[in-house]
């Protein structure tokens, strides 16, 4: 009998990754969703849909049971309030989900800096761990850096108007990035590998800088792309503008990655290295945006 697992995230980047390494390994695969219509394409492929809302700790114990492991992936939420309301009864049903539901491993996405306290929007994941780990269950944490497709919302603006608006500042500073594909791809490593619980920590095989990221999308669209910096003090106006009505806790983040307090735990020999560079992602971006 073939092992199964149950992949919450399955629509998301990440979560579609580890389903489909499931699958090309022989494995059987739960999706967790809250809209079984939006996962039909997985259900196409072979996979158990199991419906739920990541807040009902009733029905994520029935999506958990009887599997050989749990891919944990927290809801994004780019505007929480400053008390993180919804994370936590997310945090809370799945904690409780888990512990009824009693699998043998579990691996959850987490961030790098996900050990750090201050407030940003990172926090929910800090308390994710802070909660999850508390578990008496084998729960390994997958600290991700900075996801290089992040840069898909800017391939419009680099493509129509060959500037760039980096938040990530200075533009020379090289920043911890990985690939959602390689980080998909070491969440199933840790699934399928018995083994203490762990964090463990991932980046990409170099770190980017912002001006990198203009010179590789100036040669995937045959123009000249400027990484552009946004002025400090204009952030919290403009994310407002955009719809935030708590901009703080996303300009906190940005100034954590730009004065280097986000950053991974272990010693930089312990982090564990992508394959995928930044052109081999940025490439598949550019082909389909």
């Amino acid at each position: 009998m073939k092992p199964i697992y149950a992949v919450t995230g399955i629509t998301g980047q990440v979560g579609g990754v580890v389903a489909r390494k499931l699958l090309d390994d022989g494995c059987a695969v739960r999706a967790v969703v809250r809209n079984p219509e939006r996962a039909k394409p997985w259900a196409d492929l072979g996979c158990e849909i199991a419906a739920a809302e990541m807040d009902d700790p009733l029905a994520l114990a029935e999506a958990f049971r009887g599997v050989d492991g749990v891919f944990i992936l927290l809801p994004p939420n780019f505007d929480p309030d400053p008390k993180f309301s919804a994370p936590r009864k997310i945090i809370a049903a799945v904690h409780d989900a888990l512990l009824a539901a009693a699998p043998p491993r579990i691996v959850v996405l987490s961030t790098i800096g996900g050990q750090i306290e201050e407030p940003t929007i990172l926090t929910a994941l800090h308390l994710m761990e802070q909660s999850l780990g508390a578990l008496p269950l084998n729960i390994s944490f997958l600290r991700a850096g900075w996801f290089m497709e992040n840069t898909k919302w800017d391939i419009p603006a680099a493509r129509e108007s060959g500037v760039v608006q980096s938040f990530l500042q200075p533009l020379d500073k090289p920043v911890p990035m990985v690939s959602t594909e390689d980080v998909g791809l070491a969440a199933v490593g840790l699934l399928r590998r018995s083994g203490a619980p762990e964090v463990v920590e991932i980046e990409g095989p170099n770190r980017v800088t912002p001006n990198e990221i203009g010179s590789t999308l100036s040669k995937l669209l045959g123009r000249e792309v400027r990484m552009e910096s946004v002025p400090r003090d204009s952030w919290e106006e403009l994310f407002r503008s955009q719809g935030s009505r708590y901009p703080q806790l996303r300009a906190r983040m940005l100034d954590g990655f730009n004065d280097g307090w986000i950053e991974f735990e272990k010693d930089k020999s312990l982090i564990l290295r992508g394959a995928i560079d930044l052109e081999t992602a940025l490439r598949s971006l550019t082909e389909s945006n």
